[in-house]
């Protein structure tokens, strides 16, 4: 069975809106932390290890690459009985590339697509309609099983 991936779908949500600078890695992590262990999804679930580090990664990213144009990033922390997704928007227009190599290399989009995908995971990227900002979304299973 595919899991669900629009968040919109999912029955467990938290979003966070947080400045974006210094502290919003962490922040936005303790928060997922907080909301994951309210939704009885247990911190050591094999989906949980990836899930925080990609989330980190993500505000990260926003953190250092949209706030000149994004005084502000979203978090969105989403699950299911069958996955997590976690998410973060920005108003910057650049769509990091998830294939091909600017999608390699330490940190960033290469930490987030190796995680996700050692996970059976998957990670898209969405301008928004209403103008130059995106969202980076992954999805995560959650498995009871190998």
């Amino acid at each position: 069975m595919r899991p669900a991936t629009a968040p919109d779908a999912l029955p467990h949500r938290h979003v966070l809106t947080v400045p974006t600078g210094p502290g919003a890695v962490r922040v936005a992590r303790e928060t997922a932390e907080r909301a994951l262990a309210e939704w009885g999804i247990d911190e050591h679930h094999p989906a949980v290890g990836p899930a925080l580090p990609v989330l980190g990664e993500l505000v990260a990213d926003s953190v250092r690459h949209a706030a000149a144009l994004s005084p502000q990033t979203t978090a969105l922390h989403a699950a299911g009985p069958d996955c997590l997704a976690p998410a973060v928007h920005d108003r910057h227009p650049h769509r990091p590339a998830l294939t091909g190599p600017h999608a390699t290399g330490p940190g960033g989009p290469a930490t987030v697509l190796e995680l996700t995908h050692a996970a059976g995971g998957t990670v898209v990227v969405r301008g928004d309609a209403d103008g130059p900002g995106k969202s980076v979304r992954g999805t995560l299973p959650l498995r009871t099983g190998p």
